[in-house]
């Protein structure tokens, strides 16, 4: 039960003393960033490189010192019947553990804060009545601004004391979001920590309705897999991939809150487009064959057409002897390095050596001795080059992609069998165009030269991928990803639900596929933790219309929100339902149809109101954010006010995007909703 502050000695209050262990842990953490910034480098390394590179890890430990005063040092509290670890005979001490966001030690390595990802925190988020985990007591607390407040116990292993539930972790859970979005890490569910501590070597696709946590889970799991395989992902690198900036943005704190410095966030367009100016844009139609996998195959024939046999032999002339390797040689080599089926860019590069290997065989027949210098040498006799040019030329991606995009007997060759006469016509562009620099390349383009590179040349390959909001990438995107993990491992997050592009994904068995995990578990998030009762309830009536089959979010917060449907006749009802919400606490959010967001942006401005965009901080004095529908996934606010929902899924190219569209704009409040509408709502939503 949670216990108010009360003024009596520390020694007889147990508040108090929690209070003073939390100064003292915010004095040792203090410290450990003491010592960090006193560290004397200049007598221990060899040279600047050295030097910098240790200078720049300090700097990040550092940074990961840092003391939020606003946010809790520790949250939990376990105490152990018996030792980890230790014999659990009768009678044996107990362990107490303060559980945080980071590990804090005093002067004398003791600990005072374990980290929450260490294993003997582990039962701060597992242990239940029916399986303790050897917990006595667990214990949560409750914070203002920073302060230790309120607490509140669990005996586990006290049979006497009923199961209850947490009124400490529904506050957390409801607690007003203002800002960015915040971690989790106090109120992580069992089933979320199943999914955080899954191994490294595994991908993980989780699919989770609005709500669920899945975003968080995604971003906790990267931290964990960070702390229990540092140096391995130091190496490798990790990845969070997010569907747009506006997104990016709001979860942009989540990791650095954690203590993790060093994760990069980009979008799928940011990693494809690397160097590319993305101006053009593609119809549906186009954009939705641009990514159709099938691609991958016209893409990889395109390629490798440009691989000739060779009809004459090579003469290497050194010295006084000349050296001939006749053409049919050489084709047996070429064959080979195809039947390999390596990069484009590295058989051409091994084709050289290749013939000169050749060379040397008849070299060594003749009674020489060649070395491997020698066989260098041979590789880069003109004669060689020349052949290796003809036979396998290099391959501009780019260039590659736009003549299949202009020439049409170019794109016939190599999409027959793949694509029919009417797909070729509609990816094949109306105009000529000069060059690569001049052409107006779309995002699909973007990906389609992506994979025309991969072909060529190996994708670097990092240690983990997160990728967010999956369910709206298609099959060549997909493609992209999965490169960029080849040889390490994915989580995966989305709902199919909320898939609102013309190549939204059917299901997550064929998404890894694409992704080139078919190996990955696919794990199910249904308790909603964000979405009120009331609200959930009410955009669930879709699903059957969306993605029937689906299990609908049940939502687990005992308070059911504020909900209400309000026929309106002008935009300054709609800024008045915005002033309404803005009397509470927290963030309030106008959603409206991308179309509506012109006329609704100035009836608030006439109304004196200030409003933000997505990804805009908000502040004590501008706490509202115009949302275009199109924008609103991911993101969530204490409060919202839905704009026309019939007008929200016009705006969509057809009526299942549009109520996928609308299904996400009904899922973003936290605490309550105001839907405004002045046309008749969408059947679909009717009692």
């Amino acid at each position: 039960m949670s216990r108010p502050s009360t003024p009596v000695p520390v020694a007889d209050d147990p508040l108090a003393r929690e209070r003073s262990h939390l100064a003292g842990s915010r004095a040792a953490l203090r410290a450990m960033r003491e010592d960090a910034e006193s560290l004397d480098i200049k007598d221990v390394t060899a040279n600047w490189v050295n030097a910098e590179v240790l200078a720049r890890q300090i700097g990040e430990r550092i940074k990961s010192l840092a003391d939020l005063s606003d946010t809790p040092l520790f949250f939990g509290r376990l105490d152990y019947l018996h030792s980890p670890g230790a014999d659990r005979a009768e009678g044996a001490d107990g362990e107490r553990f303060y559980i945080g966001r980071r590990h804090v030690h005093d002067h004398d390595g003791d600990p005072m804060v374990i980290d929450w990802r260490a294993p003997v925190s582990q039962p701060f988020y597992r242990a239940s009545k029916k399986d303790p985990m050897d917990v006595g007591l667990r214990r949560r607390f409750g914070y203002t601004r920073g302060e230790i407040t309120a607490y509140e116990d669990e005996h586990l292993s006290d049979p006497a004391e009923a199961a209850t539930t947490s009124k400490l972790l529904q506050q957390e859970i409801e607690r007003p979001r203002v800002g960015p979005m915040r971690d989790i890490v106090a109120t992580i569910q069992p089933e979320q920590d199943e999914i955080v501590r899954s191994g490294l070597g595994g991908t993980v696709c989780v699919q989770g309705g609005p709500g669920t946590g899945k975003t968080a889970v995604g971003l906790h799991r990267v931290a964990y897999l960070l702390y229990a395989h540092r140096e391995r992902l130091a190496r490798t690198g990790t990845l969070v991939i997010g569907p747009n900036r506006s997104f990016l943005h709001y979860i942009e704190q989540v990791l650095p809150a954690l203590g993790e410095l060093t994760v990069k966030q980009a979008t799928v367009d940011d990693l494809v487009a690397a160097g590319l100016q993305v101006r053009g844009t593609d119809d549906t139609a186009a954009a939705v064959l641009k990514g159709d996998a099938r691609m991958a195959e016209v893409l990889k024939r395109a390629v490798y057409s440009h691989v000739t046999m060779p009809a004459e032999p090579v003469m290497v002339v050194r010295g006084s002897r000349r050296w001939r390797v006749p053409a049919y040689e050489i084709e047996e080599i070429v064959r080979e390095l195809l039947d390999r089926g390596i990069r484009y860019g590295a058989a051409r590069e091994a084709l050289p050596q290749r013939i000169a290997h050749a060379v040397l065989v008849q070299m060594e027949r003749s009674g020489e001795a060649p070395d491997d210098r020698v066989q260098d040498a041979v590789a880069r006799n003109p004669a060689v080059k020349a052949a290796v040019k003809a036979i396998w030329p290099p391959v501009d991606p780019a260039k590659l992609v736009l003549r299949l995009l202009t020439d049409a007997d170019f794109l016939a060759a190599h999409a027959e069998g793949i694509l029919d006469e009417d797909e070729q016509k509609t990816i094949l562009w109306a105009k000529p165009v000069r060059g690569v620099k001049s052409a107006k390349w779309s995002a699909a383009d973007a990906v389609l030269i992506d994979e025309a590179t991969d072909i060529v040349e190996r994708t670097h390959s990092l240690g983990h991928v997160v990728l967010d909001e999956a369910q709206d990438l298609s099959p060549m995107q997909y493609r992209a990803v999965g490169r960029r993990c080849s040889t390490g491992s994915a989580t995966v997050l989305g709902d199919l639900a909320q898939g609102t592009t013309p190549w939204a994904t059917r299901s997550w068995d064929e998404a890894l596929a694409h992704l080139g995990k078919t190996d990955g578990v696919i794990e199910e998030l249904t308790a909603g933790f964000r979405v009120p009762t009331d609200v959930i309830t009410y955009a669930s009536r879709l699903l059957p219309h969306i993605a029937p089959g689906l299990t609908p979010v049940a939502s687990v917060r005992e308070n059911p929100g504020f909900f209400d449907v309000r026929p309106v006749e002008t935009a300054d009802q709609v800024v008045a339902a915005c002033e309404e919400l803005l009397r509470n606490e927290g963030s309030t959010g106008l959603i409206a149809a991308d179309a509506r967001v012109p006329e609704l942006a100035a009836a608030l401005t006439a109304a004196g109101i200030g409003h933000l965009a997505p990804g805009e901080e908000t502040t004590a004095e501008t706490r509202l954010t115009l949302v275009p529908a199109s924008l609103a996934k991911g993101l969530e606010y204490d409060y919202v006010v839905l704009d026309e929902p019939q007008a929200v899924v016009d705006g969509e190219p057809d009526e299942r995007t549009g109520l996928r569209r609308l299904y996400v704009a009904l899922t973003r409040a936290v605490s309550g909703l105001i839907v405004t509408h002045a046309a008749p709502l969408p059947a679909q939503l009717a009692d």
